[in-house]
């Protein structure tokens, strides 16, 4: 298992599907959370994606500046509910912030940190900044790094 960086364009429609339905899964079902989660974003974007036999495992977008921050940002960060206990998260976030320091060097990354896992991304080098809010009805804090 690798994990690979495609720009939208570039996906095949089995990857666009699985992308769709993981996020769906976790973001929507999961989690209780009925909005938009496909986003013109989703054009713009690199997308992560760890799989093995064609199910997707774990998945994050890579957005450039000035597409929803002025920074690069990463997000839509999961893991399949059966692929939780293997740290597939941690692997996923040090892929993305490789990668997206690699698009684009010299830049802060900028993240909408859901916040129970604020301990998680802290470990990864990323920092709270502001206060709190709500995304969806959902606690969020920015955090850069």
């Amino acid at each position: 298992m690798n994990f690979n960086s495609i720009p939208f364009k570039e996906l095949s429609a089995q990857q666009l599907f699985n992308i769709y339905k993981l996020r769906s899964e976790v973001f929507i079902v999961e989690q209780h959370c009925a909005y938009q989660d496909v986003d013109d974003f989703d054009l713009k974007a690199n997308h992560i994606l760890l799989s093995n036999n064609n199910e997707l495992i774990a998945y994050a977008r890579i957005l450039p500046p000035n597409t929803n921050y002025p920074q690069p940002s990463i997000g839509r960060v999961c893991v399949s509910i059966n692929h939780r206990s293997h740290k597939y998260g941690k692997q996923l976030m040090n892929f993305c912030i490789k990668e997206t320091k690699g698009l684009y060097p010299k830049q802060q990354i900028v993240i909408s940190a859901q916040t129970y896992l604020l301990k998680f991304y802290t470990e990864l080098g990323f920092t709270a900044i502001g206060e709190g809010y709500l995304e969806d009805d959902i606690p969020h804090i920015k955090m850069y790094l």
